[in-house]
């Protein structure tokens, strides 16, 4: 079991450099939970949250399953994002995919067996409205679906009705050279007060 010792001993060094670097962080950090983010990832191991954004632990609330996926019956979710924005208060919440996601590629290569096939259902239909684009494509084309399911989602839209300053982001990470790109889909609740304006004055159809 070296495996795992190393990680309890790289576990010690860490926090041993942290506390000489930052005295009485952990202490701090015990009595203080206040992200502004919630992170909605892969759990590829490649795509480590904070450390890709350069944040300290307590600085994001992460969420992470196969290929980003946002999905209105997944409770293990649900309770994240009810979590998130009534009880963290978080402002902002990122989708993050990556380029060359494993999952994404296991649907345009119809390799999804059991549950993954269930899981990842709605990428295939994705796949299937765009015409088969490339791999990269596809995967922004996801990023940019989970984002569009968010902002459907009714715990999002109850904090927009409240009010609440909740922006929702897309964005892509590529592994090749470590660098995030902003997919430039930023929706909050002003785009969703307009929408809603639009629909109230829309003709009442004979």
């Amino acid at each position: 079991m070296k495996e795992i010792s190393k990680l309890l001993d790289n576990n010690k060094t860490w926090a041993q450099n942290v506390e000489k670097n930052i005295p009485g962080f952990f202490r701090k950090l015990e009595n203080q939970h206040k992200p502004k983010f919630l992170w909605i990832g892969c759990s590829d191991s490649r795509v480590p949250a904070d450390q890709l954004i350069g944040v300290m632990p307590g600085e994001v609330f992460v969420h992470r399953n196969i290929s980003n996926q946002v999905i209105n019956t997944d409770i293990n979710l649900m309770c994240v994002l009810q979590y998130a924005i009534d009880v963290l208060k978080v402002k902002h919440i990122i989708v993050c995919g990556h380029y060359g996601c494993g999952g994404i590629e296991a649907v345009m290569k119809d390799q999804t067996p059991g549950l993954l096939a269930h899981w990842l259902e709605n990428v295939h239909d994705l796949m299937e409205r765009k015409g088969k684009p490339n791999l990269d494509d596809m995967c922004e084309l996801n990023v940019k679906l989970q984002v569009r399911n968010l902002a459907l989602n009714s715990l999002v839209r109850k904090a927009w009705e409240r009010g609440r300053n909740l922006y929702l982001h897309g964005w892509i990470y590529s592994i090749s050279n470590g660098l995030i790109h902003d997919l430039c889909i930023t929706r909050g609740r002003e785009e969703h007060d307009e929408a809603r304006c639009a629909a109230a004055q829309r003709p009442a159809q004979p």
